[in-house]
């Protein structure tokens, strides 16, 4: 019995442990814009979907001020498979036709993100859809891109976010509620477009020279070995960066997304990290615990 009640008692103590190092972090970032990046494989595995939005609900509790931005590819490629239009993809972008552009609306700027916002209520937290139902914030413009002999690419009804409304997400952010944002964007004609989620999440990041960007995703970060998970690169400055470029170690869909991290941090963000949101309550673990568990990217000294 007093065995037993002796591992209570050292249990107890090391939650103590963790809730005190956690103390450190809360103190530190309090106040502070956080933007989240879900990406929409994540959005396939009901609980690790739970256990992220639980973390979202933790962080607004303890006073730090997260804006999620999410992306919603799975849903919407089942949503063409049932309407019988194929996908297709130009340069690693969806080609938008029109009615595409519907289906885009309707799944992922309506369905979706208004479930995440009633999972968030649910979960005890305040959220407020920012779409075109209730308030858009996303400008942008056509996405123009050339191919490698220099020509015009036409993705069809693809933006690029340019520009954010504040206004609307400041108002929420004061009054403790979690704003959710799809990835599309309207042009000054009023052309509805649609947008990459990473896109949307550094431009919102920006705009408010955010605390952190964070992107959850399905693998951990940066690696050496991108076919090792053991491989992770706790802390990758800009330098390194670089010479990973140069050298190969970070190749295919990571190169553009560590792009985007850079050019983040350029514009006045304090950092930037990918984190497999997979992991049981990895936000909670990649900002209030010291070692964290994904990549974190800084600029670092050159």
């Amino acid at each position: 019995m007093m065995k037993h009640k002796g591992d209570f008692v050292l249990n107890a103590i090391e939650k103590a442990d963790v809730l005190l190092e956690a103390l450190h972090w809360i103190r530190k970032f309090r106040e502070k814009i956080i933007v989240v990046k879900l990406g929409g494989s994540l959005m396939k595995d009901p609980q690790a979907l739970s256990h992220l939005l639980e973390d979202l609900v933790f962080m607004e509790t303890v006073g730090l001020k997260p804006v999620l931005v999410h992306g919603g590819g799975p849903a919407i490629n089942r949503a063409m498979i049932e309407a019988g239009i194929e996908s297709h993809f130009v340069m690693g972008r969806r080609y938008t036709c029109q009615k595409t552009l519907e289906i885009v609306e309707k799944v992922l700027a309506t369905e979706l993100n208004e479930q995440l916002v009633e999972q968030i209520i649910i979960l005890g937290g305040q959220a407020r859809s920012l779409n075109f139902r209730t308030k858009n914030v996303v400008y942008g413009e056509k996405l123009e891109l050339q191919d490698e002999n220099g020509q015009n690419v036409d993705f069809g009804y693809v933006g690029n976010a340019t520009r954010i409304d504040m206004a609307p997400v400041l108002d929420l952010l004061q009054q403790r509620i979690i704003p959710v944002i799809p990835s599309m964007c309207v042009t000054q004609t009023g052309q509805k477009l649609n947008v990459n989620a990473d896109t949307v999440a550094t431009v919102v990041a920006q705009a408010f020279q955010a605390e952190k960007l964070i992107f959850l995703s399905d693998v951990n970060g940066v690696r050496r070995d991108k076919d090792d998970p053991e491989s992770l690169v706790p802390t990758l400055t800009a330098k390194m960066a670089r010479q990973m470029f140069a050298d190969g170690t970070i190749v295919a869909g990571m190169i553009p997304k560590v792009q985007a991290c850079l050019e983040t941090i350029a514009h006045g963000v304090h950092k930037v990290h990918i984190v497999d949101g997979t992991i049981r309550h990895a936000l909670l673990l990649e900002i209030f615990t010291t070692q964290g568990v994904g990549t974190e990217i800084i600029a670092g000294r050159e």
